[in-house]
């Protein structure tokens, strides 16, 4: 999967960016500051990078894009880099395409032309690499005799034609496990498209899946094709399917019953040939249960179920997850194993990588220590859930995805959290 490395200090254009390019197949890694950019950039395979040129408060010269920006180019050279930009810094953003910058867009910036950009370059980008330069898909990191079962079942299942129901806690790894299986199929090098359910309005779901013709409803100004089209031939992932709405989960069903379906404002059929891989956090056993899903198409997509253990419940793999997480220029000291290993990690191994990112911030050199991951409510052990997710929320002022963040969780999984604990977020955060 081509992945986007997204430099911005502002949080709410990080999240436009990674909504956008998710929706659009690609996976994207967000920084916010210039080490966490150069941390990315050290870490993962970047196949383009998308940067602002400001990263503190109060500074509109554009200096500090262009220092990243040369950083970026001496560390990875071939990857192309699109510079998002105010009119203040329009020239210096000029002068960067002329020492190789790939192209800049003023902001606010026009979507369709953003994943233009992104879908010729990151093309362009993969052609130049030859097949011996390309490195092999993510595996997953697992020392636990709970996560060796799981994944020789992942194994066998991946050989196999059928339709997988991934379950597990939020930020267990259902995404990564689906990788996996796509990875290891007969499919792996067809086309293999996301969707996050629980990421999409509900009135837009039917037309992302089925795709819509013009004018089919308000907004839809030209025809698009939607993600089963787009997979046609490979696999499709539905996180967090327990969202689909009732209409959806119908044509659903006959999609994986016949594999066809009609655009949104269409009379045409249109034939498919996909895997569905699903997930879900939910129990769809008691949707069923009380006519919020089809028994029918749960049926359909729990051919076989593979389900994840909290990492709480896999403790030997914390210290390797987090080893893999700070990579090989950091090193963990006893302390700071000691409280990883204590910590009760209800966000998972969501929570662990985001623990690990800030300990690397806030580190005073390559040895991160215990103190190094005491910055955040969620890793005082001295409170419990609740008083974490009331000091989140107080300390990010009530704003749900802020606080989300903070605490390694989903903003589905925090509204749960917080309807579970009754907490008046508004009289909170007065």
């Amino acid at each position: 999967m081509i992945q986007v490395l997204v430099i911005d200090d502002n949080p709410d254009i990080l999240e436009a960016l990674d909504l956008l390019l998710s929706l659009h197949g690609y996976k994207v890694q967000k920084a916010i500051n210039r080490k966490e950019a150069v941390l990315a950039a050290s870490r993962y395979r970047i196949d383009l990078v998308i940067q602002d040129m400001n990263f503190d408060h109060g500074i509109t010269s554009g200096s500090e894009g262009k220092s990243l920006f040369k950083e970026l180019k001496a560390l990875k050279p071939n990857v192309p880099i699109i510079l998002i930009t105010a009119w203040t810094q329009l020239e210096t953003a000029i002068e960067l395409v002329k020492l190789g910058a790939t192209d800049y867009l003023q902001k606010p910036w026009d979507d369709s032309k953003l994943l233009k950009l992104v879908a010729e370059h990151t093309n362009k980008n993969s052609e130049q690499l030859d097949s011996s330069s390309k490195q092999p898909p993510d595996s997953m990191i697992y020392h636990s005799e709970e996560m060796h079962a799981l994944m020789a079942d992942a194994k066998k299942v991946a050989s196999s034609d059928v339709n997988v129901l991934i379950t597990g806690a939020n930020g267990s790894g259902k995404e990564k496990l689906a990788d996996y299986v796509h990875q290891h199929s007969s499919r792996q090098t067809a086309p293999f498209i996301k969707v996050n359910m629980g990421a999409l309005p509900h009135e837009l779901m039917e037309a992302e899946l089925f795709g819509a013709e013009k004018g089919a409803f308000t907004g839809a100004n030209q025809s698009r094709e939607g993600r089963f089209e787009a997979a046609d031939g490979g696999t499709l992932f539905l996180d967090e399917i327990g969202n689909l709405s009732l209409t959806g989960q119908m044509k659903l069903l006959r999609v994986l019953q016949t594999g066809e379906f009609e655009r949104l404002g269409s009379n045409q059929t249109i034939k498919v040939d996909v895997r569905v891989l699903s997930a879900t956090n939910a129990d769809l056993t008691k949707a069923v249960t009380q006519g919020s899903f089809r028994e029918d198409l749960y049926y359909r997509l729990n051919v076989i179920e593979l389900h994840l253990p909290t990492l709480n419940a896999r403790k030997a793999d914390i210290i390797p997850l987090a080893m893999h997480f700070i990579g090989s220029e950091y090193s963990l000291s006893d302390e700071a194993k000691q409280f990883l290993m204590s910590h009760s990690w209800q966000g998972n191994v969501r929570e662990l990588e985001n623990a690990c990112k800030r300990a690397m911030v806030f580190a005073s050199d390559n040895h991160i220590t215990e103190s190094s991951f005491d910055h955040s409510p969620k890793n005082n052990p001295t409170l419990n859930e609740q008083q974490r997710i009331e000091a989140a929320l107080t300390k990010h002022a009530g704003v749900i995805k802020h606080a989300a963040n903070e605490l390694g969780l989903s903003r589905q999984a925090l509204y749960r959290r917080i309807d579970k604990y009754q907490i008046d977020v508004e009289a909170l955060c007065k």
